[in-house]
């Protein structure tokens, strides 16, 4: 059985020499090791002390040899040999010494050599290193500790880079004539600091402040981005952070480039109890539109409210029409400022809008389009007991407002009042036939204002009556199990409503989510009409191995061509187009096309998406085909390709690419490319962008921008370390 380290707990570490007195009474020679663990000590203050052996020197003098290990006050320190000196009440101690503070991100002091007092909290560490949240190290000559609060360090290299053997220059250093850690603050002082990238001196400050590791806020400065763009030319930004409390903060980001742009940014974030507020900006002052100031205003607030209710506050304003796309602020063409509220409950929707439009787009006016407008809806839903089934009933309100005052299409404002209900209610019939039969009504009072092409008020009135069958089958083969579910529906509506401007029911989706649906338009201006049949089947194969296929067919039959939808839909006609949408889904992959053509199989629409989602690659694409449809605005055809991708590597650089291209113009809507390097101790972002679009206030550009992280300094971490050669 191997020997027992002694183990003596004391009330104080200053008073190691008065437990010591018994044992060295007893036993004149050292003590044989003996072998204990460490233990809870008794009271805050409490020492715990082990080591191979503990003797006495004189009267006053103790010393533990042998590695030694204390425990006090949530510190642990290691060293080859302690020698305690009650008449100074002072601390020896010879290396390799090890501190480790309490806390899972506390600090950790290496040494060689040191004089400490008696409680750890003062003293001078020779050969020292400083370890912070186990990131940051800095490596002095010696270090000094004060009260346990400040710790200087003397003659200092500073960095959180991974040093190896064969290369023991760090990625990036810096080396200061003294450092100060204040452990109240949290906050690193450098005098004399000189900032080396791979050796080479890069710059210097007489005086630098940085947060240690451990900060998540602090006032100071943030990762500077430097940004080339063809119209402003290169330019840097360099955000200052202000910590104005615990729930607020304000960020101001200069921004200065060669081609005469002066321009100031600013972000205030606010958390509240009830919920959060931000709002950002910016002026400038370049020579793209000379002599005049230009800038934005956003604000986002999104508030919880009394009776699960919720308020959601917007604002979007700019100078002009291409200032967000040169500053690269977003990609948005049109502008909602207003306010949301809401409330979702299982049985209940309440929601209401209220706000205004500015379109940035070169073919819109914002005099002459409904930008004004006011939503209100209320969807309840009820389970009978008397009838059965389930009843669900829609109120909405809608009102819109054009700036122009001229009469017709240019002018006209609407107000409308809907009210609409649909009951259903299954049944299962013999052989697992399950059949449904759907009740609707729906009643529209609309007020029509500045267009004489229309009664001023106009109301429709709407009933509707379906019945559906659907037979599912199932069948389990070995590891798959197929679903399959023919489904027909027979509906009756009336032919013909009163005249309306068609508002809000000009873009029709005709996909597998509606296609048993009463009516298809997307707003209450326009509803379906006459009798017609739904009908479609569908296909799903579960696989045991994870993965599955999917498949839903089907088309619309009519009694008569009543003219509702364009030709760009895929519903018009007497017959519509085929619906077919599949799917494949396995791990990390997923595919989906949704196609709608005719029986000659001229294809009207295709939408083809891909996800793919691997350990070091992930890739993101989706084409679009529509054919030309005046009805909804669209004159030419529609054909674009989306793709990005990104990819990474174990060397820690990841790189990511991203396209839109417009085959109809054959040239490309935006590119960009970007790679990063990140390790332990450093993030390097390069970013390439160009945009190709161009109006008589946007030109095509070109940008580039990169950014620098050093890690260490605040709570953001690194990337995962680089591996030494061996």
């Amino acid at each position: 059985m191997a020997p027992r380290r002694p183990c003596l707990p004391l009330s104080r570490l200053s008073a190691l020499v008065l437990a010591a007195l018994p044992l060295a009474a007893l036993a004149p020679a050292p003590l044989p090791a003996q072998e204990a663990a460490p233990r809870s000590a008794a009271r805050s203050d409490a020492a715990t002390v082990l080591a191979d052996r503990v003797y006495l020197s004189g009267d006053n003098r103790l010393t533990a040899e042998g590695a030694v290990e204390v425990w006090y006050r949530g510190n642990r320190l290691t060293a080859s040999r302690i020698v305690y000196d009650q008449t100074t009440d002072r601390l020896t101690l010879d290396g390799p010494i090890r501190l480790t503070e309490p806390g899972a991100a506390g600090t950790v002091l290496v040494a060689d050599s040191a004089n400490l007092s008696a409680d750890l909290r003062d003293g001078v560490l020779r050969g020292a290193r400083l370890v912070l949240a186990r990131e940051l190290q800095l490596a002095a000559d010696t270090i000094t500790r004060v009260s346990g609060r400040h710790t200087t360090l003397e003659r200092v290299v500073a960095s959180s880079c991974q040093i190896c053997a064969d290369d023991p220059t760090p990625l990036w250093e810096i080396r200061a004539r003294r450092v100060t850690h204040d452990t109240e603050t949290r906050q690193l002082t450098f005098d004399g600091a000189q900032f080396r990238a791979m050796g080479l001196p890069i710059a210097y400050l007489p005086r630098l402040r940085m947060p240690d590791p451990t900060v998540e806020r602090m006032s100071g400065f943030l990762r500077p981005t430097l940004r080339s763009t063809s119209g402003l030319g290169t330019g840097i930004k360099l955000p200052y952070f202000l910590a104005l409390g615990d729930s607020r903060d304000l960020t101001i980001t200069p921004y200065i480039s060669t081609n005469a742009t002066r321009t100031l940014e600013a972000r205030y974030r606010q958390a509240f109890g009830f919920g959060d507020l931000e709002v950002s900006g910016a002026v400038s002052d370049d020579d793209i539109l000379e002599e005049e100031t230009r800038g934005y205003l956003f604000a986002d607030g999104d508030f919880n409210l009394p009776g699960d209710f919720r308020l959601g506050v917007d604002l979007r304003l700019t100078t002009d029409d291409a200032y967000l796309l040169d500053y690269d602020v977003s990609d948005d063409d049109r502008l909602w400022s207003g306010v949301t509220l809401e409330r979702v409950r299982t049985d209940q929707l309440i929601w209401a809008r209220l706000g205004n439009t500015h379109s940035l787009r070169e073919s819109e006016s914002n005099s002459t389009e409904p930008m004004l407008a006011g939503d209100a809806n209320l969807v309840q839903v009820w389970r009978p007991a008397t009838i059965g089934g389930e009843l669900v009933l829609d109120w909405q309100l809608h009102g819109h407002r054009r700036a122009s005052d001229l009469d017709g299409d240019p002018g006209r404002d609407i107000g409308r009042a809907s009210v609409s209900a649909e009951w259903r209610r299954n049944w299962l019939l013999p052989q697992g036939v399950l059949a449904s039969g759907i009740a609707g009504l729906a009643a529209d009072l609309h007020n029509i204002s500045q267009d004489s092409n229309f009664d001023p008020t106009v109301t429709n009135i709407l009933p509707a009556v379906a019945v559906e069958l659907r037979w599912p089958w199932v069948k389990t083969s070995g590891r798959a199990a197929h679903v399959i579910e023919p489904v027909a529906q027979l509906i009756w509506s009336r032919d013909s409503l009163n005249d309306l401007p068609n508002e809000d029911s000009l873009l029709v989706e005709f996909d597998e989510g509606n296609l048993f649906s009463l009516s298809r338009f997307p707003g209450a201006d326009a509803r379906e009409r006459g009798l017609r049949a739904n009908l479609g089947v569908g296909w799903t194969r579960h696989d045991a191995a994870g993965w599955s296929l999917g498949m839903t067919a089907g088309r619309v039959l009519r009694a008569d061509d009543l003219g509702q939808f364009g030709t760009g839909s895929g519903l018009s006609g007497t017959r519509s187009d085929w619906l077919l949408a599949t799917h494949f889904s396995t791990r990390g992959v997923t595919l989906s096309n949704r196609a709608l053509f005719d029986d000659d199989f001229s294809f009207t629409r295709d939408e083809l998406r891909l996800v793919w989602a691997g350990t070091r690659q992930t890739l993101g694409a989706a084409y679009i085909w529509m054919e030309p449809d005046p009805t909804e605005g669209r004159d030419a055809a529609t054909s674009e390709l989306t793709l990005d991708t990104g990819w990474r590597w174990d060397s820690g650089w990841s790189g990511r690419f991203e396209t839109r291209y417009d085959f109809t113009a054959d040239r490309a809507a935006r590119a960009g490319l970007g790679i990063e390097y990140r390790n332990e101790c450093v993030t390097v972002d390069l970013s390439l962008s160009r945009r190709f679009t161009s109006s008589t206030s946007v030109r095509p550009e070109t940008g580039f921008g990169l950014s620098v992280e050093l890690a260490g300094f605040g709570a953001g971490g690194g990337g995962p370390r680089r591996v030494c050669a061996r």
